[in-house]
């Protein structure tokens, strides 16, 4: 069964209960922008409370699971007031802590890029499984910004040491570091991914939903650093003022404009 009413997603749940969540704005390669993050924080509301929802599969359609933010959506928050970029940012922190503390279990299956808010989303997931020639990056540092909202889910499923690594550079990484990072659980090549996601979800649907449950919330409560609403409310508060601030907006706008930030000095032979 298919759901039409969203415009920057799709949703589909077959007759076992196996609901895919397609990432639907393919010519921006997926990325972010406020529509977005409003229909998928809703379309979780809804398949949390839907029992017949066994698992939920992210996907992204065309060539990339999801670039980050939109940077339409970026230009136009270039101007806000801290007020506007705190409910702007508590918006973003409220669907990844959907994703996160859902209670059924969650797929992503990624491919080419996947970059700023797509690693937060699918640091957010129970199983992440990568094609083997995709692309990674905590980019926002480049920005003048940081992985404020995303931050504590990278956290948790990379580690502190090789989160901050990836976090201070802004370098691109592949399939393969992603999975040694623990972002990634395993890589496949392409034409491997269908048996995967059909073999994977014949083990998830084999178990007991009501043991799954309790489990993930037993590691997200007893066994995980604590993702609270005091930490949405921080992080929000700290994006939104970083956002605000002068080298944010200089980031930001010279990203937009296509020209180096005043930081970035010509190197020295």
């Amino acid at each position: 069964m298919s759901d039409t009413l969203f415009t920057t997603i799709e949703i589909e749940t077959n007759s076992e209960g196996v609901c895919t969540l397609l990432l639907n704005r393919p010519e921006v390669h997926n990325a972010f922008n406020e529509i977005m993050i409003d229909e998928i924080t809703r379309a979780l509301a809804r398949l949390e409370a839907d029992n017949t929802v066994r698992v939920l599969c992210i996907q992204g359609s065309g060539r990339s699971f999801c670039a980050g933010a939109d940077l339409n959506w970026m230009q136009r928050t270039a101007d806000y007031s801290i007020e506007q970029n705190y409910n702007d940012a508590m918006r973003m922190a409220k669907m990844m802590h959907s994703l996160y503390s859902f209670s059924k279990p969650t797929v992503a299956f990624v491919h080419g890029v996947i970059f700023g808010g797509g690693v937060g989303l699918i640091a957010c997931c129970d199983i992440v499984i990568a094609d083997s020639t995709a692309t990674f990056s905590l980019s926002e540092v480049k920005l003048g910004l940081v992985p404020a909202v995303i931050g504590p889910y990278v956290v948790n499923a990379m580690g502190p040491r090789i989160a901050r690594r990836y976090m201070l550079s802004a370098e691109r990484f592949d399939a393969t570091a992603a999975q040694r990072s623990g972002l990634v659980h395993e890589c496949v090549e392409a034409t491997a991914t269908p048996a995967k996601q059909r073999q994977l979800m014949q083990d998830l649907l084999a178990c007991g939903p009501r043991a799954q449950q309790v489990a993930k919330l037993h590691v997200i409560n007893n066994l995980s650093m604590k993702i609270k609403d005091d930490i949405q409310t921080q992080t929000a508060e700290l994006i939104a003022s970083v956002r605000a601030s002068d080298e944010g907006r200089e980031g930001v706008g010279a990203f937009l404009e296509k020209r180096p930030p005043s930081w970035r000095k010509p190197c020295q032979d």
